[in-house]
């Protein structure tokens, strides 16, 4: 295996288990706050990554070999971190280990937290996956799980295409594009950094408040504008080919929208992209539906790594109108296919899509009979 394949595999196990966990283990009420925070360390990484990347920009012959040497850092708190935290009590049902799964739901709740109750509900909903004879990727194909599916593919996808992709990975290119030098480009991708990581911290604190559905519809509003106004600045200031520079004010309005958007997306799509699949799933799917929503996120990430900089330069400004469609496009399905799911405990979810005027056609009839909230 080469350290690109371990590399990989790593982030596909952290990616995949780490949303799954949160959700099983939350309190129903908190749960939005506590699966954000999985983005919102992301955004931490990321910002403190941009930070040593730009300090280490000035040493010339080895400060590459100390900014990748650094990621050995966090790695070395998340293996500690792995080995104090305790198994989900739904993972440890389902291999029969009921007094460790109680114990482990005590330490989650509090050691005087009455979790018999709760408990309880997990047994049900394990022992009724039980009833499933065939694999949870081939379950998840079946009709009464075409939502869940729909979802698994949907949600990841539409997070990539919000043109996150040209903030994540390319805003030193999209910065010296708008006039500005090497060394303020790599310091606009720091201060991109802080925007994502205060803008996840207002989606914590609000998303198990307000619902994920008003996050989600007020970002895509806020995307859209950002994307058309970059769009149409570059346009009238680079034109089509790239021959004219482009004014001072307007690179500033640039890195100003460039904000905005980021802000947007930290406190809707980008946490939010791991809320829902985080909870939506039954326990008899949930471990296929977290791995296709992973791999359709992390196959999308890597194909538009490999595309942006040839759309950019063929497409220039009509790049962003590009994304601006897309953000349209997921905004409208928020509104018509994803309910509300906040405070919903993951055992009751199906009486959630049983309820919706679409997806309710593909829920069996036993699940309309689940307590909802």
């Amino acid at each position: 295996m080469t350290l690109t394949d371990l590399q990989a595999l790593v982030a596909f196990c952290k990616y995949d288990a780490a949303p799954v966990y949160l959700a099983e283990t939350a309190p129903p009420k908190w749960r939005g706050a506590f699966t954000t925070g999985f983005q919102l360390f992301l955004s931490i990484g990321n910002l403190a990554a941009n930070l040593v990347n730009y300090g280490t920009s000035r040493v010339a012959t080895w400060g590459w070999r100390l900014s990748l040497g650094l990621a050995a850092a966090p790695a070395a708190v998340i293996l500690v971190g792995a080995l104090l935290i305790p198994d989900t009590p739904s993972s440890l049902i389902v291999r029969g280990r009921v007094e460790e799964a109680r114990a482990a739901l005590r330490r989650v709740r509090g050691a005087k937290a009455d979790v018999d109750a709760e408990l309880e509900d997990v047994a049900r909903a394990v022992e009724a996956a039980r009833a499933y004879e065939d694999g949870a990727f081939r379950r998840i194909l079946r009709r009464e799980h075409r939502h869940h599916l729909v979802m698994a593919v949907a949600v990841p996808l539409f997070q990539q295409l919000t043109g996150v992709i040209v903030i994540a990975f390319f805003s030193p290119v999209l910065f010296q594009t708008a006039g500005f030098g090497s060394k303020a480009a790599l310091m606009g991708a720091v201060i991109l950094g802080a925007v994502n990581l205060g803008s996840t911290l207002v989606s914590t604190v609000t998303v198990d408040r307000y619902g994920r559905r008003p996050l989600f519809l007020t970002g895509g509003l806020l995307m859209i504008i950002c994307q058309v106004a970059v769009a149409w600045i570059m346009g009238a200031q680079i034109g089509r080919n790239g021959e004219s520079a482009m004014a001072r004010p307007y690179s500033i309005a640039v890195l100003a929208l460039t904000c905005v958007f980021s802000a947007a997306f930290g406190w809707s799509w980008g946490p939010l992209t791991w809320v829902i699949p985080g909870e939506i799933f039954p326990v008899e799917i949930r471990s296929a539906g977290q791995g296709v929503s992973v791999a359709v996120n992390l196959g999308a990430t890597f194909v538009l790594t490999q595309t942006f900089l040839s759309m950019l330069c063929a497409f220039k400004y009509a790049t962003f109108i590009y994304y601006a469609a897309w953000v349209a496009v997921m905004t409208a399905f928020v509104v018509a296919f994803l309910p509300e799911t906040k405070g919903v405990p993951l055992e009751a979810m199906g009486a959630v899509w049983a309820r919706h005027w679409y997806w309710g056609r593909f829920v069996k009839p036993p699940a309309k009979n689940a307590e909802g909230p």
